[in-house]
């Protein structure tokens, strides 16, 4: 199976002069849209105490904030992101851009928790213009640098990911909570102003003849149809799944003796996980080189291998800081390998391969929280790196064993 997806990979490079190149500025462009756009999802995680005091919500209530957005967010891929396929994907980004403004400005203004409640749903549900963006860079790069593209716009979203709570602490810091959401709204609606004078009118591949109903229904039936795809969303849930291990429960430990952090200074680890996006770009270009499969086995066992010095977090903070570094880029890697082969399978269904992928990352992301904080209140730390290089060891193990079956396969 992998290295099949490596042949098709060299067959797509040798028709690289079918599709205009995108131009770099126009790259990071994206990039910055969608590390703006998901950072939204994640900017409530440092201001739950505040938010919370500040509406005199109960304990359930503030932690419904986060649940809230990742379900609208789920919904979103599933609703929002398979209409790239049949709408002009630069209208749709816009038109969701500026629907996420007034999300933003909900929740900003929100005088009741009833309010600020709907506003993060709908956030969230917004957010996932950044996959529709994925598959619009993905549709407008040739093939022989489609990789390039995906890693370095995907290298955005990794930057926004990381980078929100610290930013959003500080501004939280300086103005309060709502700040951060007001200072949201007035960047996403600069970057819909941009995007519509700057992204071209049509995409490479023209739209689906689908109605909406179709549409979804296609998502499903592309997954029974397409086993490079299911093999990719196995993927794509284990990986993220480990990357949700570790970083919805570092926390705990960094908290305790012998440390102990404050919030602002733990919230500050996610400044070192953005060596992740570097992974991003370079795993893009190993695709376009023809060796996906190969950099998929090789991540998948670094991120095995990465929680060996997680282990010692509680004892040598290089150990924390290089486990940390290892285990983002093997993710990044993983995860722009996935998209970038998903995508090739059929571009004129790049947002249902992409939307229906994402799903499992949000399974996988739901998954490793859950078991992680579940996990260290019942056995500690050490418990929490098992289960770490469990979802990680059994995706190497997924990796060679559909590596040898498609070796036997050729030879037969």
């Amino acid at each position: 199976m992998p290295g099949s997806a490596d042949a098709a990979t060299r067959r797509g490079a040798a028709r690289s002069d079918e599709e205009p190149a995108l131009s770099r500025g126009v790259v990071m462009l994206f990039a910055v849209a969608c590390g703006a756009a998901v950072a939204n999802v994640y900017f409530s995680q440092p201001l739950l105490v505040a938010m919370g005091d500040d509406l005199a919500m109960s304990p359930g209530l503030v932690g419904g904030i986060v649940t809230l957005t990742h379900v609208g967010y789920g919904l979103g891929l599933f609703l929002l992101v398979p209409l790239g396929d049949m709408a002009d994907r630069r209208r749709l980004v816009v038109a969701q851009l500026l629907l996420l403004v007034v999300a933003l400005t909900v929740v900003a203004a929100a005088p009741t928790a009833a309010v600020l409640l709907a506003g993060t749903a709908a956030m969230g549900l917004l957010a996932v213009v950044t996959q529709t963006l994925v598959a619009f860079a993905a549709s407008l790069a040739p093939p022989a640098a489609r990789g390039r593209v995906v890693g370095l716009v995907t290298g955005g979203v990794v930057i926004g990911i990381l980078l929100a709570r610290t930013v959003s602490g500080v501004l939280a810091d300086l103005a309060g909570w709502r700040s951060v959401y007001l200072a949201s709204a007035s960047l996403t609606a600069l970057l819909a102003l941009v995007l519509h004078r700057v992204l071209p009118r049509h995409g490479a591949t023209p739209p689906a003849t689908l109605r909406y109903g179709q549409l979804l229904r296609s998502t499903v039936t592309l997954f029974a149809g397409e086993p490079l795809l299911r093999l990719r969303a196995l993927f794509g849930l284990l990986v993220f799944a480990a990357f949700s291990t570790l970083w919805s429960s570092v926390a705990r430990p960094l908290s305790e003796e012998p440390y102990p952090l404050s919030h602002s200074a733990i919230g500050m680890l996610g400044l070192i996980g953005v060596v992740g996006a570097l992974a991003a770009s370079a795993a893009g270009r190993l695709h376009d080189r023809g060796l996906s499969g190969r950099t998929t086995g090789a991540a998948l066992a670094l991120l095995a291998v990465s929680w060996l010095p997680l282990a010692f977090t509680g004892s040598s903070p290089g150990a924390l800081v290089a486990g940390v570094i290892l285990l983002d880029l093997a993710v990044q890697a993983v995860h722009v390998t996935n998209q970038t082969l998903i995508y090739a399978l059929r571009p004129d269904a790049g947002s249902r391969l992409i939307g229906g992928y994402m799903v499992f990352y949000s399974v996988g992301s739901a998954t490793g929280a859950i078991a992680a904080t579940s996990l260290y209140a019942a056995a500690g730390w050490g418990a929490v790196c098992a289960l770490g290089a469990g979802f990680s060891g059994l995706g190497f193990v997924l990796w060679a064993a559909t590596r040898r079956g498609a070796a036997a396969a050729r030879r037969v």
